[in-house]
C-alpha cells in the first residue's frame, strides 16, 4: 500500500458516448485486417454485432446481474439468427440477400469519426471537473469560467452502480456529493468509481459513504 498522502481528488462525469470505445477498437482492427485481406461478410457481422451491442447497452440500464445475463443471452441468440442465418437465406421471389462485406474505407471512416468525438469529449472534460480538497469542493467549468466552491464540512457521499455493464467495462457509476452547506452535487458517470471513493475516504477520514450493492 502506498504511503503517499492524497492531497486532492479530481472527479469528472462523462456522457454515454464514452462507452463506444469498443466500437473504435473493433473498427480500427477490422480496417487493418482488410488492408491485407479481401472484404468478407464475417467482418461485417462482427462490426454490426459490436455496433448493436454498444447501442443496446447505452440505451438501457441493466440494474441487476441476473437481468443483464438473461437479456444478453437473448440478444446474442437474436444476433446469431440475424447475422448468421438470414444472410444465407434468399427471400423467395426477390433474390434479396444481405451482403455485409464492407470496404476497409468504411472501418477507417468510422474509426476517425468516433475518435474525433471521443477526443472532443475527453478534452472538454479536462476543463470541467470537481476537485475535492481537505477543506473545500472546487468546481471548474470551462477555460475562463468562474469557479464554484463548497465546504467539505459534514460532507456525505452516496455511491451507486445503476448500470452493471458500464461498471464492467469502465468501472463506472454515479456519485452524489451532499455537502453540509450548498446544493447536492450529482455526477452521473464517474470512471473508476470505487478507486475515487477510496481516495476521498483517505482524504477525508470522517466521510460517510453509502454504496448500493449489486443484486445477485
Amino acid at each position: 500500500m502506498s504511503s503517499k498522502t492524497t492531497e486532492n481528488v479530481y472527479l469528472r462525469t462523462y456522457p454515454k458516448v464514452i462507452f463506444f470505445y469498443p466500437l473504435i477498437f473493433t473498427s480500427l482492427i477490422l480496417w487493418i485486417i482488410q488492408l491485407f485481406i479481401v472484404p468478407s461478410n464475417i467482418f461485417g457481422y462482427i462490426w454490426f454485432i459490436v455496433f448493436f451491442a454498444n447501442l443496446f447497452v447505452t440505451a438501457f440500464d441493466f440494474s441487476t446481474t441476473k437481468f443483464f445475463v438473461l437479456l444478453l443471452s437473448i440478444v446474442v441468440i437474436i444476433l446469431l439468427i440475424v447475422f448468421l442465418v438470414l444472410p444465407n437465406v434468399t427471400l423467395p421471389g426477390t433474390g434479396i440477400s444481405l451482403n455485409l462485406a464492407l470496404p476497409a474505407d468504411f472501418y477507417l471512416l468510422v474509426t476517425l469519426i468516433l475518435a474525433i468525438i471521443l477526443g472532443l469529449v475527453i478534452l472538454g472534460n479536462y476543463f470541467d471537473y470537481w476537485k475535492i480538497e481537505r477543506n473545500e469542493i472546487y468546481h471548474k467549468k470551462g477555460i475562463f469560467a468562474s469557479a464554484e466552491r463548497f465546504p467539505t464540512a459534514n460532507l456525505r457521499i452516496r455511491k451507486e452502480i445503476p448500470d452493471v455493464f458500464e461498471y464492467f467495462i469502465l468501472r463506472a457509476g454515479s456519485l452524489t456529493l451532499i455537502p453540509g452547506k450548498g446544493d447536492t452535487i450529482h455526477l452521473n458517470t464517474v470512471l473508476n468509481i470505487n478507486k475515487k471513493v477510496e481516495e476521498i475516504d483517505r482524504l477525508l477520514s470522517y466521510i460517510s459513504v453509502e454504496p448500493d450493492e449489486l443484486d445477485e
